[in-house]
């Protein structure tokens, strides 16, 4: 089923023995447009520290009491890893992350999670070797849901709306769809857009450029898939 992601923002986190905050935001990878961690905000729990949680561990999304269930205990998520939250998330820290928790990376291999098509909770097999190579650098591909929000969205030929929110798979935790709220050429109307679309993100204009024209858009219906 697919989620507005904005609607999970400030959802209660619960693990198998308590809550642990509220969701706070998102990183996703803009390469396979994939959620790749939940960002945690443990309240006075653990005071000043965010926490990462990736989709290996979501269970069950209660909609009703806006509540996200993690297959993790309290000891678990306090003991992982600590992150920077001042830099962007380095391929070192998720080496360690993954590595602490026993699950398969998502880096190697050619499918959206590594070596399968969803976020599975399992051990690596045996051998299983780390990518040295990129230790200390940032992943430059790991982006803040949140930050997105409100970018402008270029066509090729003008601006046609700014980034709302993001689509999202609840099983794969696949983005499907931007969410674009257009601006008064097209009376506000709310459009769908894939990211198979989307030609560069650019981080330091807070712009993505689409490979469409404003008259492809209108020759869709609103909420439909550009």
């Amino acid at each position: 089923m697919l989620q507005n992601i904005h609607k999970l923002y400030g959802n209660k986190i619960a693990a198998t023995n308590g809550e642990i905050g509220h969701v706070k935001d998102f990183y996703f990878d803009d390469q396979r447009w994939a959620v790749r961690y939940l960002v945690a905000d443990t309240g006075t729990w653990l005071t000043g520290r965010l926490v990462l949680v990736s989709p290996h561990a979501f269970g069950k999304l209660d909609r009703d009491n806006k509540q996200l269930h993690v297959n993790l205990t309290r000891a678990q998520i306090e003991k992982s890893p600590s992150i920077a939250t001042h830099r962007p998330v380095s391929r070192q820290y998720e080496e360690n992350y993954y590595t602490y928790y026993g699950w398969p990376n998502y880096w190697t291999g050619d499918l959206i999670w590594g070596a399968a098509g969803f976020p599975i909770a399992s051990n690596p097999p045996p051998g299983t070797t780390l990518h040295h190579g990129h230790n200390q650098r940032d992943d430059l591909h790991l982006q803040s849901t949140q930050s997105i929000h409100g970018y402008e969205i270029q066509a090729t030929d003008g601006t046609i709306g700014w980034v709302r929110s993001f689509m999202v798979d609840d099983k794969s935790w696949a983005i499907r769809e931007l969410v674009v709220e257009t601006g008064h050429w097209y009376s506000g109307k709310e459009i769908l857009i894939s990211p198979t679309k989307i030609k560069q993100i650019s981080y330091a204009e807070s712009k993505v450029f689409v490979n469409l024209t404003k008259a492809d858009i209108q020759r869709t219906e609103e909420t439909n898939i550009v």
